[in-house]
């Protein structure tokens, strides 16, 4: 029997061959994947030089009310291969044999550069774990720096509740995010694509059943987030605007396989060469949506900050600026509606 490190590192010496930029890392969480145990317990049992049986313990533990079964949307619970991984259990009697057979699966469908997320299913958002897959743009961690603005933004106002719109939602997760972070608040999302609104709704369902409370807070719109009809209702009375809109430009495509190949291309391309029409569209519609003195956050790309800015301006927008992301490039701009003097 292979000790968890040989198998860790033959098998990053797979996805490194065919190119991943992360490896290892990568071998590491689809084998926690596969045994059902904490990232940390695969690190442990490497530098203790365990055999593989050392995983195998916690997925006898799996649970059939595990809520990967109550997923709404029969799409988000047979393309989520969490769900396979309580069937395998379940047929083969929990075997370390079963487990194996699954990681090795896992890792020659990330070598064909297959979103790591895609395979486990899911992806990590602040404090929750959402369901993502075909159909749904994967969550990055700089768009949690929109969220936090947000935030911040409601802290320093002592603002104990808002009314957000999360325009492009997507997965949902800006706008679960901020629901459950400030507890109270309203979001309305918008969403164009049905089918990516699977996933929204999905997530939903599972957030929902952690914190009961959102409900009634959140509310999911199927349209175009670009169109002023677009829950023109709400024109002039929202608190805070959150978006990732598409904004790849068309003359830049993706090299990574996992981005150009996997995400959709209505969540990732800003409609004209240099990526900026559909941001400048969701400007345009964010001012309508927002109160005098409410706050505008955009993430955009690192080559569009001081044009989308600039065009902030004239849509009555003030203290417009650009912030860095973790790797300090320039990736979101925070805008406040001009106060009617």
């Amino acid at each position: 029997m292979a000790t968890v490190f040989e198998t860790v590192r033959s098998s990053a010496v797979i996805l490194s061959t065919a190119g991943v930029d992360t490896p290892e890392h990568d071998v590491k969480l689809l084998l926690a994947e596969a045994f059902h145990v904490d990232l940390r317990d695969v690190d442990k049992a490497m530098l203790m030089g365990d055999d593989v049986e050392r995983l195998n313990s916690v997925l006898t533990s799996v649970s059939p009310e595990s809520d990967i079964h109550n997923a709404p949307e029969g799409m988000c619970v047979s393309d989520s291969p969490e769900s396979d991984v309580w069937t395998n259990a379940k047929t083969t009697g929990n075997t370390v044999a079963a487990a194996m057979e699954r990681f090795h699966s896992m890792v020659d469908r990330r070598s064909k550069r297959e979103p790591l997320q895609h395979i486990t299913g899911h992806a990590p958002f602040r404090y929750l774990d959402l369901k993502v897959g075909p159909g749904v743009f994967i969550p990055r961690p700089e768009t949690e720096l929109v969220v936090q603005e947000g935030i911040e933004w409601t802290t320093r106002h002592g603002m104990y509740r808002a009314k957000v719109v999360d325009l492009c939602a997507g997965s949902g997760a800006i706008g679960l995010a901020f629901a459950t972070e400030v507890p109270g608040s309203e979001v309305w999302a918008v969403e164009k694509s049905e089918r990516t609104a699977q996933w929204t709704r999905c997530n939903l369902d599972k957030t929902t059943k952690r914190y009961p409370a959102i409900a009634g807070n959140y509310h999911l719109e199927i349209a175009d987030a670009t169109q002023m009809p677009t829950l023109n209702q709400l024109d002039g009375t929202i608190d805070i605007v959150l978006t990732n809109p598409p904004y790849v430009p068309l003359s830049d495509i993706p090299v990574q396989p996992e981005v150009r190949d996997y995400d959709p291309d209505l969540a990732l391309y800003g409609g004209s060469a240099d990526g900026t029409l559909i941001p400048e569209r969701i400007i345009s519609r964010a001012s309508k949506l927002l109160k005098p003195g409410g706050l505008m956050v955009m993430e955009h790309d690192v080559t569009q900050g001081e044009r989308l800015a600039a065009f902030a301006r004239t849509c009555d927008f003030v203290d417009v600026v650009v912030h860095n992301d973790y790797t300090g490039r320039p990736r979101y701009l925070t805008a406040e509606k001009q106060e009617i003097v």
